[in-house]
């Protein structure tokens, strides 16, 4: 287990190398940035503050010392909102981690009972209809859906707010403010988990059909187990083994926020923060989130390996 773990590590410090170099060229050799587009300043002022954030530097000198400020915990400054990148990172990514907390635990559990259900109801009126769905909201873009619920369910009947996460001008404290927030964040948890339920049932349902055609789960039913039993404890346990792949994407979706549904239900997340500094050109913000997923995609991907390792012996004996 050891030299499992030390070649991953090696492995992944080599794959956030090359995705440090690969994200910061691509920045850094767009055309044009925050401070040449900014028409308000004089060519004099703009000329001072590229010395004095060392814009003028060669390229090879500006990654260097991005990358020692990085191993510090400093991952720039932003020229847009005058603040550190981890600042801002701090202010806004925990709103994107609640949203997407919530609609992961509501898609997993959603997935996990109507794929299982569908896969023993194999070809009956029921799997129709969840294929159908599943089709359906895997085809429908994310905006439409958000959009459309939006004028159903806030514009015309008025049960839930269309955006943002508080009301505006409110002053809530304690469980008023949870309540607040609770109700403003209804419409985006479930377009996010309408979102992703489609896919997540399929790959559940796939998996289930294989298990329940194996020897062992005859040979639970010979024994006299009840179907329920057979289904949630023998094949279920088994079935839900290739999912620990999928977990490792969960964490850099945890915490990278989702650019559209942020966008449209004008929620105050890393997402939003993100789409606005494409517009602004803020270089040192972009590098510093996209370096931030780079890194929690990599870790993702270690934890996965570290449970398939522990959860299948058959890797351990490998």
């Amino acid at each position: 287990m050891s030299t499992y773990l030390s070649k991953r590590l090696i492995y992944m410090f080599l794959i956030l190398f090359a995705a440090s170099l690969l994200i910061f060229c691509l920045y850094a050799l767009t055309p044009g940035d925050f401070i040449s587009g900014n028409i308000k300043l004089t060519p004099e002022r703009k000329a001072e503050l590229r010395d004095i954030y060392g814009l003028n530097k060669p390229l090879l000198e500006r990654y260097g010392i991005w990358m020692s400020n990085a191993f510090r915990g400093d991952f720039g400054f932003s020229l847009a909102q005058q603040k550190p990148v981890l600042q801002l990172f701090n202010e806004y990514i925990w709103n994107s981690f609640l949203l997407a907390v919530v609609s992961t635990f509501l898609t997993w559990v959603i997935a996990v009972i109507v794929g299982v259900i569908s896969a023993y109801k194999q070809y009956s009126w029921f799997d129709t209809l969840v294929m159908v769905a599943i089709f359906a909201a895997m085809s429908i873009p994310s905006f439409f859906i958000g959009l459309f619920l939006i004028k159903i369910l806030a514009v015309d009947l008025k049960w839930l707010p269309p955006g943002g996460m508080l009301t505006t001008g409110s002053n809530a404290t304690g469980i008023a403010y949870l309540k607040e927030v609770i109700h403003h964040m209804t419409l985006p948890v479930v377009v996010m988990t309408l979102l992703g339920v489609g896919s997540l049932t399929r790959y559940f349902r796939s998996n289930m059909i294989d298990v329940i055609k194996q020897d062992y789960i005859r040979t639970a039913r010979a024994k006299g187990l009840t179907e329920r039993k057979v289904l949630f404890t023998h094949a279920l346990r088994n079935a839900l083994l290739p999912a620990i792949t999928l977990v490792g994407f969960e964490l850099p979706a945890l915490f990278g926020g989702s650019l559209i549904i942020e966008k449209i239900f004008n929620w105050p997340g890393i997402g939003q923060l993100y789409m606005q500094s494409f517009g602004l050109r803020d270089y040192p913000l972009l590098m510093g989130f996209t370096m931030f997923i780079a890194i929690l995609t990599v870790l993702g991907t270690l934890i996965s390996d570290i449970l398939y390792h522990v959860a299948d012996p058959r890797v351990r004996l490998q």
